[in-house]
C-alpha cells in the first residue's frame, strides 16, 4: 500500500489540512474503521502505520495480540519512530 493512496483514500484527496475539521473526523472514522475489520495482515499493518500518524494507533499489544510477527514490526516501528523523532536522521 502506498502512503498517498491511503491518504487520498481515506481523506478523498491529497492534502487532508485542507478539510474541515467534520470532514477530517469522518476520515478517521473511516480509517479507524477499515483497520478493524482489515484481515489480510500487510494491509492492517499500512493502516496501523497511517493511524500512528494521527496519534490514534492502539498500542501494537493491543492492536495485533494474535499476530506475535506484526506486534513485533509494530513495536520496531514505534522505537525507530521515536529514535527519528528525538534524535533526527542520525539516528
Amino acid at each position: 500500500m502506498e502512503l498517498d493512496s491511503l491518504i487520498s483514500h481515506f481523506f478523498g484527496t491529497d492534502d487532508p489540512a485542507s478539510l474541515t475539521e467534520a470532514e477530517f473526523a469522518r476520515a478517521l472514522e473511516k480509517l479507524t474503521i477499515a483497520f478493524g475489520v482489515e484481515r489480510e495482515p500487510g494491509r492492517r499493518f499500512a493502516l496501523w502505520t497511517l493511524l500512528h500518524a494521527f496519534d490514534l494507533a492502539p498500542l501494537p499489544a493491543e492492536a495485533f495480540a494474535k499476530e506475535p510477527q506484526l506486534k513485533a514490526a509494530a513495536e520496531d516501528y514505534l522505537s525507530a519512530a521515536f529514535r527519528l523523532e528525538r534524535f533526527g536522521d542520525g539516528a
